[in-house]
């Protein structure tokens, strides 16, 4: 027989039977079937608010990388700042501003003394200026009739020989660069550190350079027509680059640069110290006591010991008598800039 409950006694019944009922729901909701007492449940639970992201990455705020500073531009002892390399105009390289090693104590006497001199960064021609081109510069009457004057030197891609000093300064000119001056031209040959050739050290071999061999003149090669022994220049860029993917700095062709020819370094004194020097009278048109110009790099027709990045040789700016010098030509910061706005002009 059943004894209906007091009032009191069913209200502690009902808030009994709720309380339980909400146990369950908690114990049997998705996600957590651990009792409320499992330990591992706190465990995790303090787990996944130390994994919580902070508040500026909910907020949608990121932290930037940092970034590292740029090292300075290099400054010269007279505190010429060195320009980065830009966009090079096409078919040539940048050749980045700074000191080298310029001469050689252990070489010829005008090649002496040693000296660390700076260059502010230039542009340079990757091939040595070729008979096409320069023939196209011809027919456009921008430019005098020169070389080859010899069978078997006129194929396009071989590099324009016979030309004058002066013809040499037309043709950069007309094409908005300059002819290097001796020191750009052996900073480009050499590097920073005086290596000898523009691939380092080891001897100027066929394999590297197109110079006499024991095989003969071009590297054996015969010319066509008359007296074939001479040899002949190859097409420009038929050996690998050497430094700042310049082809045949050595070797193939004789390259006019713009200074006025001294018997040596120590003789020419502060004109050819400091930066960018320019040589006996600061490269003027005239200089009064000098009458040579300086060509560079050897050439097909002599051996390894001229294909050097400091072997100077000299001769009159007219070419006259007659020799197989060519030529490239270089480019300021400056001169670049304007030749790449045309470039991207014609397009």
């Amino acid at each position: 027989m059943s004894v209906p409950a007091a009032p009191g006694h069913r209200v502690w019944l009902l808030l009994g039977a709720g309380l339980g009922l909400i146990a369950c729901a908690k114990r049997d909701s998705p996600g957590d079937r651990r009792p409320l007492g499992d330990a591992s449940a706190r465990v995790a639970a303090r787990s996944a608010v130390r994994r919580s992201p902070p508040r500026s990455a909910a907020r949608g705020i990121v932290a930037r990388p940092r970034i590292a500073a740029r090292p300075p531009a290099p400054k010269a002892p007279d505190g010429v700042v060195m320009q980065p390399c830009g966009a090079a105009p096409k078919r040539m390289s940048c050749v980045p501003g700074g000191p080298f090693v310029r001469g050689f104590d252990k070489g010829p006497k005008n090649a002496r003394p040693v000296a660390t001199v700076w260059v502010q960064t230039f542009y340079m021609d990757r091939y040595e200026v070729t008979h096409g081109a320069y023939q196209a510069c011809v027919k456009a009457g921008k430019c005098k009739k020169a070389g080859p004057n010899y069978g078997d030197y006129d194929r396009p891609r071989q590099p324009i020989v016979g030309v004058s000093w002066y013809d040499a300064v037309s043709y950069c000119r007309v094409h908005g660069k300059h002819l290097p001056t001796e020191a750009q031209w052996e900073k480009a040959a050499r590097g920073p550190n005086g290596d000898r050739y523009p691939w380092g050290n080891a001897y100027a071999t066929c394999k590297r350079a197109v110079v006499r061999n024991h095989r003969g003149r071009s590297c054996g090669v015969k010319k066509m027509g008359r007296v074939p022994e001479t040899g002949r220049t190859f097409v420009v860029g038929s050996r690998k680059p050497g430094r700042y993917g310049l082809y045949d700095m050595a070797g193939n062709s004789w390259e006019w640069v713009a200074d006025w020819y001294v018997k040596s370094y120590a003789a020419c004194g502060q004109a050819c110290l400091g930066t960018d020097p320019r040589g006996p009278c600061g490269g003027a048109a005239k200089c009064p006591g000098h009458r040579y110009k300086i060509v560079r790099g050897g050439s097909w027709y002599w051996k390894g010991h001229m294909a050097t990045g400091y072997y100077r040789r000299f001769h009159v700016p007219s070419n006259r008598p007659f020799h197989h010098f060519g030529f490239r030509c270089a480019a300021s910061p400056v001169e670049a800039q304007k030749l790449t706005a045309a470039g991207a002009a014609e397009k």
